[in-house]
């Protein structure tokens, strides 16, 4: 499989396919394809992982497009202003990855459930108790929102995130939360209660314009107010 990313800020990633490779994606994402691709409608792996891929924001089926009678092209274009990102999955390194953050990605790549361990990780963290993890091995494809700042994280090394921010990490780091100090910043600051602590090793993506801030910021022109 050979792929380009174009455009901006709505980005498409455009695929292209040997005779017989396949691709998953969830319900609704192709955006156009080549006459040659064919499409199947699939549990894809059963019911039990469906209702874990629906408990983290996909859809309970998954489509699987196949090349058949030669090359075969199809593009999966973001839903939100924003970045595509590939990703390269191994059985070494599973990765984590915001809620609807997945796209598409190549067969052997498998869409999971992934929940906090801790409670107030997931109750005041931002992304809930429910995440998105990718594991197995291949290319993976997942739209965030905004752009794309990449870290590093040696171990035990930390990065505090506003909510909402933490688009991708490796499985290898942790999250839990933080609470900001002092009663005047809690309530005065604009920030909120809580910040997410990111802890390493491992390789941390954040997004530059959570969905949520968007729509918070928009929601006054929305109200009938002037």
């Amino acid at each position: 499989m050979k792929y380009r990313i174009e455009g901006t800020p709505l980005p498409v990633v455009i695929c292209t396919l040997e005779n017989g490779e396949s691709m998953i994606t969830e319900r609704g994402s192709m955006s156009w394809m080549s006459p040659n691709m064919m499409m199947e409608t699939t549990s894809n792996g059963g019911f039990g992982k469906a209702f874990g891929r629906m408990f983290s924001g996909e859809a309970l089926f998954q489509n699987r497009y196949t090349a058949q009678g030669g090359e075969g092209t199809i593009a999966f274009a973001s839903s939100f202003p924003g970045s595509i990102l590939a990703l390269e999955i191994t059985p070494e390194l599973p990765i984590i990855v915001q809620k609807r953050a997945f796209l598409a990605a190549t067969e052997g790549v498998e869409l999971s459930v992934h929940f906090q361990r801790k409670f107030g990780a997931g109750f005041f963290g931002g992304e809930g108790f429910i995440m998105q993890k990718l594991t197995g091995r291949g290319i993976a494809f997942i739209e965030i929102d905004g752009h794309a700042v990449d870290y590093e994280l040696a171990p035990g090394q930390q990065i505090v995130v506003d909510t909402g921010y933490l688009a991708k990490m490796d499985a290898t780091c942790q999250m839990d939360i933080t609470t900001v100090k002092g009663l005047k910043n809690k309530l005065f600051g604009g920030e909120g209660f809580f910040n997410t602590v990111i802890t390493g090793p491992g390789k941390v993506t954040l997004q530059t314009m959570p969905i949520h801030s968007v729509a918070a910021s928009l929601a006054p022109f929305f109200s009938g107010g002037n």
